[in-house]
């Protein structure tokens, strides 16, 4: 027989589908909700499909109809540089929608919902260790905005008075089913086109997609998850270099990469940003990009690992072998 159905929002995200086989692997029944019909093939055999805006309250009734567990992943993600006008689907998307995603939960009585969030909600510091008492600063849109879906999923309480939810903030989750930075990272080191900015001994927060979508499975079924704040990391701080290096290894490539001093690009940068504002283009490589890759990220992850039992089972070597095998078997590499 089926174990208790999950319902996962924004399944047709890069990490929908690695939490939905998750989610399935471990004994539930999954349906996977997408905006837009999802592709059958992405998903295993048995999980059901259904499409729901989460703003539109009716469909997304239908949508979690008969749900144990609810993990909200739908939401605007990350856009560098958005515009102004950005500002008010950040809210409309990730905000109001996740309060639909609580409302609706609360009235089908849903027993948990996890809610995955990130750690970009602390905001850009560098130096120190950030944890989950660390007051958040979130520095752009998309932070802010999820830092308040946090507090309006927390804010809602279920029928023995304890709140519904509980929050995952996710380190930058890489895997081969990941789009952005991570990728163009690998396709970069591939092609012997990358060059690294600073001295590389800035730190990043890494978690791989399987890692990521296990502990939402672990915070789904844990009896003291309810109600809390959880960083999701692979347990470690790597620097820029050490995850260039592990990933040169990987594919193969020579692992002395060229670093140029920080100041001069982001000097250039701000050139080239300049030049392109010119002529109303958007510029491939900005400031905000060289403070991007330049930023010190170290985020503990620790009291998952104590609460709730969640061990990381992908560290930096293994994850970047089992992302760049499968990304060449789907011949993306």
């Amino acid at each position: 027989m089926p174990g208790p159905l999950c319902v996962v929002t924004g399944a047709g995200g890069a990490l929908g589908p690695v939490v939905v086989r998750e989610f399935a692997a471990a004994g539930f029944a999954v349906r996977a909700l997408g905006r837009t019909p999802l592709d059958r093939s992405t998903f295993p055999d048995g999980v059901e499909l259904g499409v729901a805006d989460i703003l539109d309250l009716p469909a997304l009734r239908a949508g979690l109809a008969r749900a144990d567990t609810v993990v909200h992943m739908a939401a605007l993600l990350h856009v560098i540089n958005p515009a102004p006008s950005l500002a008010g689907e950040y809210q409309r998307i990730n905000v109001d929608g996740t309060q639909n995603v609580m409302r609706v939960a609360t009235e089908m009585g849903v027993r948990r919902v996890v809610l995955t969030s990130t750690i970009a909600v602390y905001g850009y510091r560098s130096g120190g260790v950030l944890d989950e008492e660390t007051i958040p600063i979130p520095s752009t849109m998309y932070a802010a905005s999820k830092l308040e879906a946090e507090r309006v999923a927390l804010a809602v309480a279920s029928a023995d008075g304890r709140s519904l939810a509980t929050i995952l903030r996710l380190g930058a989750v890489y895997g081969a089913s990941v789009k952005g930075n991570y990728r163009r990272l690998v396709l970069a080191l591939s092609r012997g086109l990358f060059v690294g900015v600073g001295d590389g001994k800035n730190r990043r927060t890494l978690v791989h997609e399987r890692d990521a979508a296990r502990a939402a499975v672990i915070a789904s079924k844990h009896p003291e998850a309810a109600g809390r704040i959880f960083n999701v990391t692979d347990g470690e701080f790597h620097t820029v270099r050490e995850i260039v290096d592990a990933i040169s290894r990987t594919i193969g490539r020579r692992t002395h990469t060229l670093f140029v001093p920080a100041a001069p690009a982001r000097l250039a940068a701000g050139i080239i940003e300049s030049g392109f504002r010119a002529v109303r283009h958007q510029a491939p490589v900005n400031r905000a990009t060289i403070d991007k890759f330049t930023e010190d990220v170290a985020v503990d992850g620790s009291r998952i690992q104590h609460e709730l039992g969640f061990i990381p089972a992908l560290d930096l070597a293994a994850g970047w072998a089992e992302t760049i095998a499968e990304m060449r078997r789907d011949g993306d590499l």
